[in-house]
Parts: structure tokens; sequence; C-alpha cells
């Protein structure tokens, strides 16, 4: 069982940063630092405050994967015989490039994933090869995702 995480406040100012970040990362500190009104080294402390505290990690670029060819997202429900082959199971999806989450649910199924594929008969292929193969896994259940709606982080 994961241990609560530590939670911290943030004042007015780190709100800024944070939110001129979420729409830019690559935005120089000392642009920041202007729109703001407080100094680049004030900047620099706060985000090193902000990532000891675990808000914040890193910063990364955003793929669109629909220009490498992956058009079909699809959530898959999946069934586990028994509580004790999660571990394994979640260990060989983890080898399948293609599973971009992997959460524990509550209802029906045990595990809930989301998956990236090509087109509809990349994602069979991954059903029936890949996910419904591994040991443990008794069934799935599939919602492929026409189009996505909203696509956003907490609201800071």
């Amino acid at each position: 069982m994961k241990a609560k995480t530590k939670t911290i406040t943030i004042d007015g100012i780190d709100k800024k940063i944070l939110r001129t970040l979420m729409e830019d990362a690559r935005i120089p500190i000392l642009e920041i630092a202007r729109n703001v009104d407080i100094s680049g080294a004030a900047i620099h402390q706060r985000l090193r405050k902000l990532e000891k505290s675990g808000l914040i990690s890193g910063s990364k670029f955003i793929i669109n994967p629909k220009i490498l060819g992956y058009d079909t997202v699809a959530f898959i429900g999946v069934y586990l015989d028994k509580a004790v082959h999660n571990p394994e199971a979640i260990k060989q999806l983890k080898k399948v490039p293609e599973v971009l989450e992997c959460h524990y649910t509550t209802g029906n199924w045990n595990v809930l994933i989301k998956i990236l594929c090509k087109d509809n008969a990349h994602l069979m292929h991954l059903l029936n090869n890949d996910i419904q193969t591994i040991s443990g896994v008794s069934r799935t259940e599939t919602f492929i995702s026409l189009d996505q709606q909203i696509d956003r982080q907490i609201s800071i």
C-alpha cells in the first residue's frame, strides 16, 4: 500500500510561476521573473523548493502520436483470475510499449489500462497476442476512444 503523499501549501507567486510553466515549460526564468515581479534568483529558489517537495518534477516535450501513425486510443478493463497474479500481470503489461497507463481499480476490473495503437487491427493484435496471453488475465473489456475532448492538468 502506498504511503500517504505529503501535501504542501503554495502561495500566489508560486501559482503564477506554475501556471506560466504549465503553458510553456521552456519560457526563460528571467521572463517569468519579469512577469511575476521578483528576481530570477527568487524564481530559481522557489522552483527548487517546489521540486524538493515533489510538486513538480522535470519537464517534457509532448509528442503528437498521430504524426507517427497512432490513431487509436483504447481503454481496456482487465479481469485477473486471482489477486495473487496482480504484480506479475503488471510486470508483463509494462513490457508492452503501447500501454501508456495502468491503474488498479474498484468495480468489475482489477486493472484499467490505456493503450495507443496505429489502428483497430493493431489493437486486435495487441489484445490477442500481448495482453490476453498474460498469465492470470482471464478476460478483457475494451472501449475505443472516438475523440478526446478534455486534456489538462490540475488547475493551479
